[in-house]
């Protein structure tokens, strides 16, 4: 007998055995709840059927328990009475002629007779109780499908704005209304992830349109100089030679765009390597790379980066943020001036500050620094190739570490810089102030360290990264004199607070970049230009 073609291939056999068939695998049949669940109508598939039927089978079986004891109750009573087996009747006759009357007695047997009526009794019951309970399960079907649709309501409506949210559109909210039970939790939480995700799309949307806009001015820049040149069939070889120049310097104004563009954005991933960082050591190695460009500008770069200073975060992002504010600060500081770079310890914060003696900003351009794509001199910074990035990134970089960057004016001019970081366990577990250094005020030098609220001195509690506030709110700035160079570094607030309890602000006097007391100033300042 000949087999018909199945279409699939012979495979080689295999070791002591037939060969196998090459082809795709047989398909898994689906298990039997499965296929039956498929035949049955959607309705039949819904969580509100579900409950529906759980709720009915519960409350059929507690009365099937119920009803079944009592009936057996019944039961067992009447089969436990006594049968009478017998009854002996007395009978009486008169007699003819009405003289003389006789009685006989008989018995009578009862037996059968009471027994039928017990089992009649027992199967009525029985009768009642099973339609009792077809009764009662149906009423608790169509109740429980009431009550499970009332219940899943929230739920309903949930799915309804769900599905009406697009993503050009995340305005709608449930804005669910009730008591404040599950379902309500439930809705809150999904306003609040829209909210979120709403956020998260209206800063993509916006950094993409300004990104787009810095890289639209040097694309024109290079396509009208490359235009004008192959345009001029006359051009000499000096004009191509300028267009080609002009081109050059609009494609490096773009990489460095797209450089801090990357950077920008992998500073705002959440994944990084959090590993203890010496603070001293990064400032340190910042300030021997700087040295050489500062000196090539003319300027005095002075670092006095202590000792046993360690936080825990990323060494590359914490690199970038010190190189941004010593690149800002050597590019500004006018020729013969100093720029300083300092740390310190304040309880359980770390403070690295970078002064420069540049031409300041504005009061009303302070509150838009760390913006991105922000400039101060937008000709000056076009002609240099700088994105306005540099100090967002610094930001971006603070934040994730859970501290703060701050910055305010100095008294005599130029700009300081303090970047906080919550300190590293170990070293926050010691609050003892640091030698003061030189630049410090004369009243923090009589001290020797910045007045603190009482609560604040006797806390000292360490505040690591689980701890230590995200977004910490900024300190007032109090004006005074610098000694000998008139460059502060380290503001006068006090740092981002070690809870509990925060520590009041300190004395209006400013100590100096290496003492214990180096805080932030009133966030929201810059240098002009300096943006990258």
């Amino acid at each position: 007998m000949m087999r018909e073609p199945d279409g699939r291939v012979p495979g080689p056999a295999a070791p002591g055995g037939e060969r196998g068939t090459a082809g795709s695998a047989a398909p898994k049949r689906p298990r039997r709840g499965e296929r039956i669940a498929r035949r049955l109508p959607d309705w039949a598939g819904s969580i509100r059927f579900r409950l529906t039927a759980l709720y009915s089978l519960v409350l059929f079986g507690l009365a099937a328990v119920v009803v079944g004891g009592v009936y057996l109750a019944v039961a067992a009573r009447l089969h436990d009475r006594p049968v009478s087996r017998e009854f002996v009747v007395t009978a009486c006759q008169p007699r003819l002629g009405g003289a003389e009357i006789e009685c006989a007695r008989r018995s009578v047997v009862f037996e059968s007779l009471e027994r039928e009526v017990n089992q009649r009794t027992v199967q009525v019951l029985r009768t009642y109780s099973f339609g009792a309970l077809a009764l009662l399960f149906l009423a608790s079907m169509v109740v429980g499908w009431v009550v499970a649709g009332r219940v899943l309501a929230p739920i309903d409506r949930i799915a309804a704005v769900a599905r009406e949210i697009q993503a050009t559109d995340l305005s709608r909210r449930i804005a669910l209304r009730g008591p404040p039970d599950e379902l309500r939790n439930l809705a809150d939480t999904f306003d609040g992830m829209l909210e979120r995700i709403d956020d998260a799309f209206e800063s993509q949307r916006r950094f993409i349109q300004e990104a787009s806009h810095e890289l639209r001015n040097p694309l024109a820049v290079m396509r009208t100089n490359l235009d004008v040149a192959l345009a001029d069939p006359e051009a000499s070889l000096d004009d191509v030679r300028r267009s080609a120049e002009v081109a050059q310097r609009a494609t490096e104004r773009m990489t460095h765009l797209v450089d801090d563009l990357l950077a920008y954005a992998r500073h705002g991933a959440p994944e990084r390597r959090f590993e203890p960082v010496d603070l001293a050591g990064t400032v340190r190695d910042a300030a021997a790379e700087f040295a050489a460009p500062a000196a090539a500008r003319g300027l005095r770069l002075e670092a006095e980066p202590g000792t046993d200073l360690w936080v825990v975060g990323d060494r590359v992002a914490l690199r970038q943020a010190l190189d941004n504010l010593l690149a800002n600060a050597v590019r500004l500081a006018p020729a013969g001036s100093e720029v300083r770079l300092a740390t310190g310890r304040r309880d359980a914060w770390l403070w690295a500050a970078v002064a420069d003696q540049g031409p300041g900003i504005p009061a009303e351009q302070r509150d838009m620094v760390f913006q991105r794509f922000w400039r101060a001199d937008h000709r000056r910074a076009r002609e240099e190739g700088r994105s306005g990035l540099g100090l967002a990134i610094v930001r971006q970089i603070a934040e994730s570490h859970r501290g703060e960057i701050r910055l305010h004016e100095n008294e005599h001019g130029g700009s300081t810089f303090t970047l906080w970081l919550p300190a590293a366990p170990a070293a926050a577990a010691s609050t003892e102030p640091e030698t003061a250094t030189p630049a410090m005020a004369p009243e923090a030098a009589t001290a020797g360290t910045p007045a603190m609220a009482p609560e604040a001195a006797t806390a000292g509690t360490p505040a690591t990264r689980a701890n230590a506030p995200t977004a910490p709110a900024p300190r007032a700035v109090a004006a005074a004199d610098t000694a000998a160079t008139g460059v502060a570094v380290a503001p006068t607030a006090s740092p981002p607070p070690s809870p509990p309890p925060p520590p009041s602000p300190s004395s209006p006097d400013r100590p100096g970049p290496g003492s214990s007391g180096g805080a932030a100033g009133a966030s929201g300042t810059e240098v002009p230009g300096a943006t990258d």
